[in-house]
């Protein structure tokens, strides 16, 4: 029997793989739990149809994350804090700390998309990278300077 998955299924494939399996597993199984439908020609154009309309909307996703991403790169964000001897922070700067200062230039950015390997801890010029997207980085400048 030739099934068309609509789920992830463990050890058989992924979403929109044709396959064939044994009549039982998919008449028992696959087929009343909706994870497969059979693989007949009007089932196919659906499938094809729908992964037209998937590619569409991920291309428009890709296009509004650059345009975010150029946003972003275009920026240099400017953070005080109060330091002590051989411009070492009270404290540090964090990616929740450069989130909120690219919410304050109007640019909203989940703070887990914002990478920094550690907290900064002394006054300098920093490029931090901004996960825009899975496919889509962008580098934006931080200046930490003395308050």
């Amino acid at each position: 029997m030739k099934v068309i998955l609509q789920e992830d299924v463990a050890n058989l494939g992924a979403t929109g793989t044709v396959h064939d399996v044994a009549d039982g597993y998919g008449r028992n199984y696959l087929l009343p739990r909706s994870l497969a439908v059979l693989a007949d020609e009007r089932n196919s154009h659906r499938l094809a149809h729908q992964t037209r309309q998937a590619a569409q909307r991920q291309a428009k996703v890709l296009t509004a994350a650059r345009d975010l991403a150029a946003k972003v790169s275009a920026l240099s964000l400017s953070i005080k804090r109060k330091a002590g001897e051989e411009d070492k922070l009270f404290g540090s700067v964090t990616n929740q700390d450069i989130a909120e200062a690219l919410k304050a230039q109007g640019i909203v950015v989940d703070r887990r998309a914002i990478v920094l390997a550690e907290p900064i801890r002394a006054i300098g010029v920093y490029q931090v990278t901004v996960k825009v997207h899975r496919e889509v980085e962008a580098a934006v400048k931080v200046y930490v300077t003395r308050a």
